[in-house]
């Protein structure tokens, strides 16, 4: 594997299991088992660093979140995907990074936030959109509004004052809020089928 390719790789893994600030370049260095010099040879300083490794990281997610959607046989099957691949991700992420990201990186902050407001609201319009063509999602729902939501819930569930990660699991959370969300989209023939996936029989 090429050396920086390797260098963003090993130090994603570090902030996503420490945060970000903790983490420092001689940390970088020491986990790969390189010199200082050898990451400053690729990268000029942590911040370039922690915006090329999380612009790889976000055209990733985009990636993986495209498939999900494009190979299910329905909008609930590919919600269920996507809970899936929330929750591997959760596994791995520190609960301070967008903290981290908003404070002490605003660059990658900005590069976060237009991933939000552009691929990941168009992609939860159309989701939706769908889900409502198959009739599994309500008809008078408002897409804009709710599309909208879904994408606040993301960041509510890293909020520490709301969701201290002392009392709370993220990976937890980001589910819970992910769940209760298509609960309140589905029409019965959704309810049945989000029953169906995961192996609930409720009383009609």
């Amino acid at each position: 594997m090429e050396i920086r390719e390797r260098i963003l790789q090993e130090a994603l893994v570090l902030f996503f299991q420490r945060g970000i600030k903790a983490v420092s370049m001689d940390d970088v260095a020491a986990h790969l088992g390189v010199s200082k010099k050898t990451i400053y040879k690729w990268f000029a300083n942590k911040d370039e660093l922690v915006y090329e490794g999380m612009h790889q990281h976000i055209t990733g997610m985009e990636s993986t979140c495209c498939v999900a959607l494009d190979t299910a046989n329905n909008a609930m099957e590919a919600m269920f995907q996507i809970v899936e691949m929330v929750r591997g991700l959760m596994r791995q992420v520190h609960p301070t990074i967008f903290y981290d990201l908003q404070k002490y990186h605003p660059q990658t902050w900005q590069l976060w936030k237009e991933h939000k407001d552009s691929f990941f609201l168009k992609q939860t319009k159309d989701h939706i959109q769908r889900g409502i063509r198959e009739k599994l999602f309500r008809e008078d729902i408002d897409v804009e509004i709710v599309a909208r939501l879904r994408l606040a819930e993301v960041e509510l569930g890293f909020n520490s004052e709301i969701y201290p990660a002392t009392q709370f699991d993220l990976q937890k959370v980001q589910i819970a809020l992910l769940e209760h969300f298509v609960l309140g989209l589905a029409t019965l023939k959704g309810h049945k089928l989000i029953n169906q996936y995961k192996q609930i029989t409720e009383e009609e």
